[in-house]
């Protein structure tokens, strides 16, 4: 049974990763009517609307303690808000190839809070060494074209801020899954704090839409896209993948981001893909395998240590 849960922990998060990775086409094409702020707004909108759909009147949580609505309103504000508005604020001031590579120190920042706050075990020599095989893979993929790295202190803290808070968001799911409730109510929960937040920002941008520009039908159907299949539903495989896998691996799968984007360019849009690009793509996805490689291993050890300790305890 846990074997069956590590490997359906595995495709879930192998499936978030494949829709966020196609949804910069959606992102690009909706950029040009809506600003960040509102896009982020309308796709959890929709992805909240979706979860109150699939969960129903049982779907809402009521509130048992302010600890746990602290945690739902932390997650909300750490995983939704801060992470969106600054990945999407860093773009506007640094390179996204900057952004991509910046974003993932966020397994690393992971498993520092993992070790810390769940008290896991420190990880060992491979995991890093896939960190650095996944970095050096993204690098090349980011900054193949030209070998141009430019700066932008404002723009590159916002996007390691970004990072910081996605490992807090994985280090609060992880938290949650003793709560007993289902990732869908979870994620309706969080969901709903992360609107929330949002509030004051949208309230400073200018909604001067047009019906005609948010109601065509291109413009719809992407709405549609991120906001049921790439917020609620990815969101609650990535949930759910945490809660099988924990949050450090899980978060691995953020190296393959980069990848899965330059992969989809190629069949969607038909975008060239140069030699380093191929062989980043290929250090990227060995340093996933290699990082998950070790950290499944060490953490079937671990069980296994840790049920001999109970059954002595208990004998």
């Amino acid at each position: 049974m846990r074997t069956n849960k590590r490997i359906q922990g595995h495709l879930l998060a192998a499936f978030s990763i494949l829709v966020w990775g196609t949804t910069f086409i959606s992102t690009k094409i909706l950029l040009r009517t809506f600003e960040p702020v509102q896009l982020v707004l309308i796709r959890f909108f929709i992805g909240y609307l979706v979860l109150c759909l699939l969960t129903g009147r049982q779907g809402h949580i009521p509130f048992e303690n302010l600890k746990k609505e602290l945690m739902y309103a932390a997650a909300g504000l750490f995983g939704v808000s801060l992470y969106f508005l600054g990945e999407n604020v860093a773009l506007t001031y640094t390179q996204a190839s900057n952004v991509s590579v910046i974003i993932t120190v966020a397994p690393c920042l992971t498993a520092i809070l993992s070790w810390y706050f769940l008290k896991e075990k420190p990880r060992g020599p491979l995991f890093f060494l896939g960190f650095g095989l996944a970095l050096a893979g993204i690098v090349l993929m980011s900054f193949t074209e030209n070998f141009a790295v430019t700066l932008n202190p404002f723009g590159d803290f916002l996007a390691f801020l970004a990072a910081c808070t996605w490992a807090v968001y994985s280090i609060l799911i992880k938290k949650m899954e003793r709560y007993g409730y289902s990732v869908f109510r979870i994620t309706r929960r969080i969901f709903f704090y992360g609107l929330l937040f949002l509030m004051p920002a949208a309230l400073i941008c200018k909604w001067e839409l047009r019906a005609e520009d948010v109601f065509r039908p291109v413009n719809v159907l992407n709405l549609l896209f991120l906001g049921i299949l790439a917020s609620a539903l990815c969101y609650v495989a990535w949930n759910k993948a945490t809660e099988y896998l924990g949050a450090v691996e899980t978060s691995v799968y953020i190296y393959a981001n980069p990848a899965v984007t330059i992969l989809f360019s190629l069949l969607i849009l038909q975008e060239k893909i140069t030699s380093g690009a191929w062989i980043g793509i290929g250090l990227t996805i060995s340093g996933l395998v290699l990082s998950e490689w070790k950290g499944s291993k060490k953490k079937r050890i671990h069980e296994k240590v840790r049920m001999y300790e109970d059954s002595i305890k208990n004998a």
